[in-house]
């Protein structure tokens, strides 16, 4: 009898537990619109259903807050923020857009311009050419100051289109190739020549676009741009150009559950249901598989059939982190570099 209680008790302790966590750190998916969506901050929070305060100190959020990387190539990373509150991993994803430091154009000498873009909106699309350089190489510029080693990078951009064939048609027609009649009718990104200025050469090795096929212009035979161009650090909160991100966005990570036993032809059916392939079937059962394949579309729960078999939630103390660098930096020196 005493062990059949303290059985029972033991099972309590686990639902009440289970149930303190779901209500401080999962928000419930229903069918048209989210419950329990709002966090507790509050060092009090639970005080009573846990037998004291919840620590709000530095010690304790070191202890609890940690970083797993799910996926890692040389252009992107996903990785999972445990433990935090929104604050934190807003303030994380700002800082990768607007904070980190990098190189790009900034001043833009047009000596000569002679193709069909204006030489304003031909400065602008310089300027978001981005440029392989670690702005940690580099001082800010101080304004009024002559640029140095220590604070530009210069390119040079000259380009004249000529006629390859002197017979060669003024005007394409669908039949003609532009690179076979004329010399430069396409002005790349590749075409920028860099001058090391002092010692930069050996201290930063080689300097150039991140990408050599970037579409500068086009021209036609005689027409010419000649310029030269004037990098400098700066960081994202002043222009997106010098953003090192493609993109960097995190959401909650998604948190579905099976209630009950979902078998045979309702499982097919289930699994055929979810647009994304989150169910699998094992046994003739229904069970989730890849959760972060969610989308969070409902369809699941919108079915009557499975409206109280299928729990979706979304884990609010699980961030997934997405961050695809442009280049300059590989996207963990990103993420280390805003921590």
């Amino acid at each position: 009898m005493k062990k059949s209680r303290s059985s029972s008790k033991k099972k309590s302790d686990v639902v009440q537990a289970t149930n303190i966590d779901d209500a401080k750190n999962r928000a419930k998916v229903l069918s048209h619109g989210v419950d329990n969506h709002s966090t507790f901050e509050h060092p009090a929070s639970f005080a009573s259903a846990t037998g004291g305060l919840d620590p709000s100190s530095l010690k304790h959020f070191a202890a609890n807050v940690d970083i797993k990387v799910k996926k890692l190539s040389s252009d992107e990373m996903v990785f999972d923020l445990i433990g935090a509150e929104p604050p934190l991993a807003n303030a994380l994803r700002r800082i990768m857009i607007a904070e980190i430091p990098t190189v790009a154009i900034e001043k833009v000498t047009m000596w000569q311009n002679t193709s069909i873009i204006p030489d304003e909106n031909l400065a602008h699309r310089m300027g978001l050419i981005p440029i392989k350089a670690d702005g940690r190489l580099f001082e800010y510029h101080v304004a009024g100051k002559e640029y140095d080693e220590t604070d530009c990078l210069k390119f040079k951009l000259h380009k004249i289109c000529t006629k390859k064939d002197p017979s060669a048609p003024m005007v394409l027609n669908n039949t003609h190739d532009e690179e076979i009649l004329y010399n430069n009718a396409n002005v790349y990104s590749g075409d920028l020549e860099w001058i090391p200025e002092g010692d930069q050469r050996e201290r930063l090795g080689d300097i150039k676009p991140l990408h050599d096929d970037i579409l500068i212009a086009k021209l036609r035979p005689g027409q010419e741009i000649e310029m030269d161009l004037i990098c400098e650090k700066g960081i994202g909160k002043t222009h997106a150009k010098w953003s090192p991100v493609c993109t960097a966005f995190y959401r909650l990570l998604p948190d579905i559950r099976i209630e009950k036993p979902i078998k045979g032809e309702d499982a097919v059916e289930l699994k055929k249901l979810c647009p994304m392939g989150v169910f699998d079937i094992e046994d003739m059962a229904a069970v989730v598989g890849d959760q972060r394949k969610c989308t969070t579309c409902r369809e699941c729960i919108r079915h009557e059939k499975f409206a109280d078999k299928v729990n979706l939630g979304k884990r609010k103390d699980v961030f997934e982190f997405h961050v695809e660098s442009l280049g300059q930096y590989k996207p963990q020196e990103i993420v280390l570099q805003s921590l």
